[in-house]
């Protein structure tokens, strides 16, 4: 008699799991509608992924701008600090620290992404240098940098001052 009620009972929840399924015949969402769902749930991942990497890249570029703007004011500060470094002087420490001060600036520059244009034997470059003047030095090849009059930065490949120089031929 217990085995009896046992298989009863087991009928019965047997007759509730497949009456919760669905029938192939009682689609909740026609197939063409949920097409449809799917498709605009794909283009609207795809449009904010877009989103995602556009306001991503802007901000990349904002916080560079910022940047440069800045350092842009400060470079002449580095200039006349690495014209300090130069000058000959009785007191040593005081050119050491000078030169400490200098050091930590450039640091600080170059930890932000900040570079030094190259410039001396390299190609005139119009994006990167400004040529003040020219010299005829046979020596020298065509459009070779001889000398640099200021020193040029830039961050990444945007240039934040233009390097001024002496071009050859």
């Amino acid at each position: 008699m217990a085995d009896k009620e046992k298989n009863e009972e087991l009928e019965k929840k047997e007759e509730k799991v497949e009456s919760k399924k669905p029938k192939k015949e009682q689609e909740i969402v026609p197939k063409s509608e949920y097409d449809e769902l799917e498709d605009r749930y794909k283009r609207i991942l795809a449009e904010f992924e877009n989103y995602k990497k556009r306001s991503s890249k802007e901000r990349d570029n904002l916080y560079n701008s910022i940047l440069s703007d800045v350092i842009e004011v400060i470079l002449p500060i580095l200039d006349n600090l690495e014209n300090a470094a130069k000058v000959e002087t009785k007191d040593e420490e005081y050119k050491k620290g000078i030169e400490l001060v200098l050091k930590q600036f450039q640091d600080t520059l170059k930890a932000k992404g900040v570079e030094e244009i190259k410039t001396l034997g390299e190609t005139f470059d119009p994006q990167l240098h400004e040529a003040v003047s020219s010299v005829q030095d046979d020596t020298k090849g065509e459009k070779e940098i001889v000398q640099e009059y200021r020193k040029g930065y830039k961050i990444g490949s945007k240039v934040i001052r233009h390097s001024m120089v002496v071009v050859a031929n």
